[in-house]
């Protein structure tokens, strides 16, 4: 298996610890094709990148193109706020991104009504490790189901980390949206049986490295090994062994700006 393209990367415009041009000097270095830079959103009030700086990243992303020849996109890795499906990317941002993608965070700019819906369930349940309600596993379910029929995201990251939904139905609405779901390579987020049962819907998926730093860019030998060990249909990936991802969102700039 060999990776095609890294859509999970952080730079110092959110807490990544290098630029732009690092993390796609070192995708070419791995030989990838794509790199998408795909800091925190709006909503993290600690990590998140700022309206003001979008400009910058965007030229710096640019830059990083012509300078290393890889497709450098400018991506999110936007926040989801609540329930009904609000994440921290709006349609007035979208002019400068190529890519979208969305998960469930600590400590964001909740709507306030889910920080006792939402939020802090999810959090009591997966500090103490309690079994989550029924309420909570329905609750979370709907946010993601919501974020994916409400917005044009490419990918739904870490699902099910530290947070509990029915991945299953969140998978199904994925697949019938043309919704990616990552397997993140720095953090385990789904059993293998979860897994399984996620792949059996038939979803699409991509792995992404989630790297922090420089030399984690392309990193994926945690989703390798789990891979490895499991029965798992690898033509359902779509960024290795040279194939690329067909994401919605650049379909619907295309058609919407």
């Amino acid at each position: 298996m060999q990776l095609t393209a890294d859509y999970h990367t952080h730079t110092t415009y959110s807490h990544g610890k290098g630029s732009v041009l690092d993390n796609a000097i070192k995708a070419k270095e791995l030989g990838l094709k794509e790199i998408a830079i795909s800091d925190h959103g709006f909503g993290h009030p600690a990590f998140g990148l700022t309206r003001r700086k979008l400009p910058k990243i965007y030229n710096d992303c640019k830059y990083a193109t012509e300078k290393t020849g890889i497709n450098v996109l400018l991506g999110i890795e936007s926040n989801i706020l609540s329930i009904d499906g609000k994440v921290d990317l709006t349609e007035k941002d979208y002019q400068y991104f190529d890519s979208f993608s969305a998960g469930l965070h600590k400590f964001v700019k909740y709507k306030f009504s889910d920080i006792f819906k939402l939020f802090l369930p999810n959090f009591f349940t997966d500090t103490f490790k309690g079994k989550p309600s029924k309420s909570l596993i329905k609750d979370t379910t709907k946010a993601y189901i919501n974020v994916i029929e409400k917005n044009p995201v490419d990918i739904i990251t870490h699902l099910n980390f530290c947070v509990y939904s029915d991945a299953v139905e969140v998978a199904k609405c994925a697949r019938d949206n043309g919704v990616y779901i990552e397997l993140n390579a720095k953090k385990v987020h789904l059993t293998d049986e979860e897994l399984l049962k996620v792949a059996d819907t038939g979803v699409r998926f991509v792995i992404g490295s989630d790297a922090h730093s420089v030399s984690r860019v392309g990193e994926i030998s945690l989703v390798e090994n789990t891979l490895k060990r499991l029965d798992f249909p690898m033509d359902q990936i779509d960024n290795i062994d040279g194939r690329l991802p067909d994401f919605r969102f650049k379909k619907y700039k295309e058609k919407k700006l």
